[in-house]
């Protein structure tokens, strides 16, 4: 179930978590953010206001260094 007020900025759909914990992105939302299969999101959680998930690209350029070194360290053990 998807609603979308303006396809260029805002989309809203229901999804279920499996039973593994996971949740499907909807192709739209994908598609929206270009996101492809590997790419990395924060999730952000607050008990009073809720969870968002929220791209590396725009979090603080502190944050971003943390996942780009995290990145590089897991490349090196391989």
């Amino acid at each position: 179930m998807g609603f979308h007020k303006d396809s260029q900025r805002y989309y809203m759909a229901s999804v279920r978590i499996g039973p593994k914990g996971q949740i499907v992105i909807p192709k739209d939302v994908r598609d929206m953010f270009s996101l492809d299969v590997g790419d990395q999101l924060v999730l952000l959680a607050d008990k009073k206001k809720g969870i968002a998930l929220q791209t590396v690209d725009k979090m603080s350029p502190i944050a971003r260094r943390v996942f780009e070194e995290t990145e590089d360290a897991e490349e090196t053990e391989e």
